[in-house]
């Protein structure tokens, strides 16, 4: 815990982007190692590139004609990120490109818009998911993203009833997934089984609408870190947090690790009498301290960094000064030790550690891995109630 904070103690505003025309950035994605940029999706439909450093505006990309739900760089490419959206597309930019249209188009049928989506470890696999249709039914569509002509490859269609709000890979198994929903279910599939239903390995319910989901590893012991990744966090709209052993499935042990309804109520312990969460944005997995980062917010744009265990949240730290409304999504970058947010106020921020505050054991090379969801507090046309 000591460590922890030593590394979040000395974060300060060190960049700072702000779009001539006021728009909310929704989601982002930084580029992988080498890569210098961080990608973030806009209100306007658009997609802007920026200089990891600088945050300077480097390129814009147009071609969604409604919101876009995620933006992902490719795992080892910094050159190539996708962009799914409600229009029913999946888009494949190459940055090297500037002022090209999208390299790829990933469709299905033309009643499906995308909700969300994400990128198997392998880069071989797409997944996104739809919103609910004639008010029945969602739906998980495949695509083979080494394939020219956006290859097809198969849907599942019974696994959820309402909008697919997340659907996340596994960080190191190319063949597991998960995926929640407004319908409240968290469903794990192993993509090696035939059907759908041999394919569903495990559904946890989280009593509310799903707005992030997060891998992370086991708990730290015996100076060690497990690193199988068997745990998963869920996040609801209404600021509930649930945290799952998926290993327990295949054991007599507990599966809920820790649940709260409601997330707000459960921090006076560990928040100062000015620190106020109004809302949860998503996770991290940390893999050198074997703890899991919890990040939320207040309406004023104050940014709260908490860890998370069987015992519950507790507040790490707070930034302040930075952004003036709700932050939106988060990325950090393990090679600068570097935050970054985006939100309602089309502010694009990086928090970066104040070298003469810093201790030098956080000079060498970080182990900081992310593993993150961003905030989907935002309701395009959701209106729809978990029944």
């Amino acid at each position: 815990m000591e460590l922890l904070e030593a590394r979040l103690s000395s974060l300060s505003v060190s960049g700072r982007s702000a779009p001539r025309d006021p728009v909310y950035l929704l989601d982002l994605s930084i580029a992988p190692p080498p890569g210098d940029t961080v990608v973030a999706s806009c209100s306007d439909f658009t997609l802007h590139l920026h200089n990891k450093q600088t945050l300077r505006l480097l390129q814009s990309y147009s071609g969604h004609k409604s919101p876009i739900s995620n933006v992902k760089f490719t795992h080892k490419s910094a050159n190539t990120f996708y962009s799914a959206s409600l229009d029913g597309t999946v888009r494949l930019w190459d940055v090297r490109c500037p002022g090209k249209e999208s390299d790829q188009v990933f469709r299905s049928d033309p009643v499906h818009s995308f909700s969300s989506f994400d990128l198997s470890c392998d880069n071989s696999l797409l997944c996104a998911g739809t919103e609910q249709i004639n008010h029945e039914d969602s739906f998980l569509v495949f695509w083979d993203a080494r394939k020219p002509g956006s290859a097809l490859l198969g849907v599942y269609s019974e696994s959820h009833s309402d909008d697919i709000t997340q659907v996340l890979f596994h960080p190191t198994d190319k063949d597991r997934l998960a995926s929640g929903s407004m319908d409240g279910l968290v469903n794990v599939f192993d993509l090696t089984k035939g059907s759908e239903e041999d394919a569903l390995v495990a559904t946890c319910n989280s009593e509310s609408s799903v707005s992030a989901l997060c891998w992370l590893g086991g708990e730290q012991g015996s100076g060690q870190v497990r690193q199988e990744q068997t745990r998963l966090l869920c996040v609801s709209h209404d600021e509930g947090l649930k945290l799952w052993d998926l290993e327990s499935l295949e054991t007599e042990g507990e599966l809920t690790v820790y649940s709260t309804q409601d997330a707000r109520t459960t921090i006076g312990h560990s928040s100062s009498a000015d620190s106020v969460l109004d809302y949860l944005i998503g996770g991290c997995w940390l893999d050198s301290e074997g703890q899991l980062l919890v990040v939320g917010g207040s309406v004023g744009g104050d940014i709260h960094l908490f860890t998370c265990d069987k015992s519950g949240l507790n507040l790490v730290r707070t930034l302040r000064t930075g952004h003036s409304s709700t932050v939106r999504s988060f990325g950090f970058d393990s090679q600068s030790l570097s935050l970054f947010t985006g939100g309602e106020d089309g502010v694009l921020l990086r928090w970066s550690p104040d070298e003469r505050m810093k201790p030098e054991s956080l000079k060498s090379e970080s182990v900081m891995r992310l593993k993150s969801r961003p905030h989907k507090k935002h309701k395009f046309n959701r209106d729809k109630k978990v029944t």
